[in-house]
């Protein structure tokens, strides 16, 4: 399987989890058996996940109907078999309050 290239959002949202002590995710998690669906960062443990929402600006595949549509799919299956799933986009990501609202789901803030 090839994997794609992390963006600049995501790689800046682990280093800015990890500089805060949260324990490390799993990058890429796959969490449906019938499906090829994966999560940007999961902590299976505690059955939390993370997307980075890229191209939200410039009119990329999430804001794009089917993208949109194939994303709730997605998000609905994951809430269904009981994960939490936080969403966030390049500024929040950027500005800090992604990191912290997901150290505070992960009850480590």
């Amino acid at each position: 399987m090839t994997r794609r290239a992390k963006s600049v959002w995501e790689e800046m949202f682990f280093i800015d989890i990890v500089s805060r002590g949260c324990t490390l995710p799993v990058r890429e998690h796959r969490f449906h058996l019938g499906r090829r669906w994966a999560f940007d960062f999961a902590w299976p443990d505690q059955m939390v996940a993370v997307e980075i929402e890229g191209g939200i600006y410039n009119g990329g595949r999430h804001v794009r109907p089917t993208g949109f549509e194939n994303d709730c799919e997605k998000y609905n299956a994951a809430t269904f078999e009981g994960w939490r799933v936080y969403r966030f986009t390049g500024p929040q990501v950027s500005n800090g309050s992604a990191a912290r609202l997901t150290m505070k789901a992960l009850g480590l803030a």
